[in-house]
């Protein structure tokens, strides 16, 4: 199986990361912060360790202003559900994944906020592209306040990543807050929270951080701003009946992941061994190999831009395309059953579809990770030409 699929999850975890999620369960280690007995200072231990490495990969200069989560969604959720109120605007991008537009539509439909789209602007070619900074700085500018600009770092669709730091820029001058979903481009792209104004800063352990499933982390510039989504036992303040104020106990109730946190910290401790510009390197040589041998393939559609290379800086590994005749699952079914394992459809991103103007039945996303090698590239497209053959009644 050559595993094309990796803005879905990581392909198989490096056995340190492995390693680390096994040691803690093998190890029994116990409660952090419940109990006195040397297990649980062992675990107390590990989880602020795992916090420091956590919070220096994405800028925060203290660990307290870093929570662990179960992913980016619930990072989002705390956020969205924890900062706005009824009568806020918030401002999102045409690129946004349903980890945001679906609380943002909740909250528009029954709590009483605004959601405004901001569009792309338009390339050379007529191609959408980003966002269109001058419409949301006229936005910002005028019109009701803006309490919040929400926005992926990348695209899951396209790959593209957004002018973060740009578009931070612009909202605090309008007085508005930051959300970013780095669900995609975290691991990839240069993140620095405090550097680039990200107030809150959402992530995943399972995408290109390529740590384990079901654990994420928020970062957050002011929690002192956001109330809790889940309040419980912290093994703090346990005298007392409400929830403790201080970070980072006011946001983690409950027992921690901590076999999750383990994996998610020695997989940025493999990323910081490696170096981020390294791996966004990487990202661009298999992009540009992939996007040149799609185009080289009769009837398809690359829907990146007008650029020829496709290795463009600030691009994921991620390519989605159309081909001529062919319904995209029928074509991901063909192509799974030549081994190459892929993405047909909307990508939980109907609004990044409908900018592209591939809604409703969305495209085919090949996004292969570090580890994939130019035959393997060369092998899935040439799986490809066979797939669309045989799903246009060829053979």
């Amino acid at each position: 199986m050559i595993y094309l699929d990796h803005a879905a999850t990581a392909g198989p975890r490096r056995p340190e990361v492995i390693e680390a999620v096994a040691a803690v369960l093998r190890d029994g280690l116990g409660n952090p912060g419940r109990s006195g007995h040397s297990l649980s200072l062992r675990a107390a231990r590990l989880l602020e360790e795992s916090r420091c490495v956590v919070a220096s990969f994405f800028g925060i200069s203290d660990p307290a202003r870093l929570v662990f989560t179960p992913g980016a969604t619930a990072s989002i959720n705390l956020v969205l559900r924890g900062y706005l109120r009824p009568g806020d605007t918030v401002l999102a991008s045409s690129w946004e994944h349903n980890a945001v537009m679906r609380p943002l539509r909740w909250m528009e439909r029954d709590g009483g906020v605004r959601v405004e789209i901001v569009p792309p602007r338009r390339d050379d070619a007529g191609y959408p592209r980003g966002v269109d900074l001058e419409r949301l700085r006229e936005r910002l500018d005028t019109g009701p306040a803006v309490r919040m600009v929400a926005l992926v770092a990348a695209s899951n669709v396209t790959g593209e990543s957004l002018p973060v730091r740009e578009i931070a820029t612009l909202a605090h001058a309008g007085g508005a807050a930051v959300l970013v979903d780095a669900a995609q481009g975290a691991g990839v792209l240069d993140i620095q929270a405090e550097r680039d104004g990200i107030d809150f800063l959402a992530v995943t352990g399972h995408k290109s951080l390529e740590g384990p499933a079901g654990i994420g982390a928020l970062a957050m510039l002011h929690p002192d701003q956001l109330e809790p989504l889940i309040r419980g036992g912290t093994g703090s303040r346990s005298e007392e009946e409400e929830q403790p104020s201080f970070t980072p106990d006011r946001f983690e109730a409950g027992t921690p992941n901590l076999p999750g946190i383990a994996g998610l910290a020695a997989a940025i401790g493999l990323l910081n061994r490696v170096g981020i510009e390294t791996v966004a390197s990487r990202h661009r040589e298999l992009r540009g190999r992939l996007v040149a041998r799609l185009r080289e393939t009769p009837g398809l559609i690359v829907h990146h831009s007008a650029d020829e290379r496709g290795d463009e800086p600030g691009w994921l590994a991620v390519v989605s395309f159309t081909a001529d005749g062919c319904d995209p699952g029928a074509l991901s079914w063909a192509l799974d059953r030549r081994g190459i394992a892929c993405r047909p459809g909307l990508h939980c991103a109907p609004r990044a579809h409908r900018t592209l103007g591939t809604w409703p039945k969305g495209t085919v996303r090949f996004s292969p990770g570090p580890a994939c090698t130019e035959a393997e590239i060369d092998a899935a497209v040439a799986a490809l030409r066979e797939a669309t053959n045989e799903v246009r009644g060829g053979g």
